[in-house]
């Protein structure tokens, strides 16, 4: 009687996600440029939030180890709490004109979007 189950030792004929023995390959290389480099845009945001107002800064091409270092600055500068979301980073209330001012101390290029 055969067994219907595979040895791991036969090779797979289709793998959707790559091989799994490796996490490395997965990880997107992301270059880091220099804080003058980025063009950061700086909007307050309610959208699907239940209302409440949260500020988003889009436009980062770092490390997600660099930005989390970046958020837990802002944040203890404007006393809120904040998250990191597909390299955006989102800092609870409306302090737009507050972190333009941090972030061009900082040396980035930032502007407020929207109204």
């Amino acid at each position: 009687m055969a067994s219907s189950k595979r040895k791991s030792s036969e090779p797979f004929v289709y793998r959707e996600f790559g091989n799994s023995t490796n996490p490395d390959a997965f990880e997107r290389g992301v270059s880091e440029q220099p804080p003058a480099q980025h063009n950061l845009k700086i909007q307050a945001s309610r959208k699907g939030r239940g209302g409440k107002t949260v500020t988003v800064i889009s436009g980062f091409q770092l490390k997600p180890e660099t930005l989390e270092t970046l958020l837990k600055q802002l944040k203890t500068q404007c006393g809120a709490g904040g998250t990191v979301k597909d390299n955006t980073l989102e800092i609870q209330g409306d302090h737009k004109q507050k972190l333009l001012e941090l972030l061009t101390q900082l040396g980035y290029k930032a502007k407020i979007s929207g109204g």
